[in-house]
């Protein structure tokens, strides 16, 4: 019976294929000893096409670590995209920056360190994104959803990672700091009039989780349907 990670490597072998500059940004960041959690490469693709279909040219991603997402939303946008990636750890924004310079895609991709609650203020002003990718401590979901909506415009897609937490997102009762986030997330998306939203399970080499997909909606069009 072939197993989670057996399907994975099969669905990376013949979507995803050989990813030379991908494949040098995950060695670059394990060598360096980051953990591997960075998104795997069948989900990276997934990013990368869904910010195509929504047709974004400026992407918003919360939670850099080493790059590797980065580098296929850049590749998403073309030459005359923009992505900006907040990274709370200067060392983790330091290996982000210089695989970026490597893989070709550094033009585009504007890297910003520091905490999102201290960061996401000082985006203000600028164009809306048109796509917004959550990755980041799951403490502060709720957060980073509210400054997605108030970042985005209507219509700006936005994707929540890491939110089933191997089930756990359904126990109300849980202690553990991430699956309350993750389910503060949850509810957050089907309560806010700000979001239309839903989540999917997903299972694959890294387990058991899942993804929250929500657009913006100004609630007044919402109303008035």
């Amino acid at each position: 019976m072939p197993t989670p990670e057996d399907v994975d490597a099969f669905l990376t072998e013949t979507l995803v294929g050989a990813d030379p500059a991908g494949e040098s940004v995950l060695a670059a960041q394990h060598d360096a000893g980051l953990p591997a959690i960075e998104v795997a490469p069948v989900n990276a693709k997934f990013l990368h096409l869904l910010t195509r279909i929504a047709g974004a040219r400026r992407v918003l991603e919360i939670g850099t670590l080493g790059g590797y997402s980065t580098l296929w939303f850049a590749r998403a946008v073309g030459a005359q995209g923009r992505v900006v990636t907040i990274e709370a750890e200067q060392a983790n924004a330091e290996i982000a920056q210089r695989n970026l310079e490597r893989t070709g895609v550094a033009d585009r991709v504007e890297v910003l360190v520091g905490r999102g609650a201290d960061v996401l203020p000082t985006l203000q002003g600028r164009e809306p994104f048109d796509l917004v990718f959550i990755d980041a401590d799951k403490e502060s979901n709720e957060l980073y959803l509210d400054w997605a909506a108030r970042l985005g415009r209507s219509g700006t897609v936005v994707v929540l990672d890491n939110v089933v937490r191997g089930g756990d997102v359904a126990d109300a009762d849980t202690v553990d700091a991430k699956v309350r986030g993750a389910r503060r997330g949850i509810l957050m998306l089907g309560s806010d009039p700000r979001f239309d939203a839903t989540a999917l399970q997903t299972l694959d080499r890294k387990g058991w989780d899942g993804i929250a997909l929500a657009i913006v909606v100004d609630p007044a069009e919402t109303d008035s349907d």
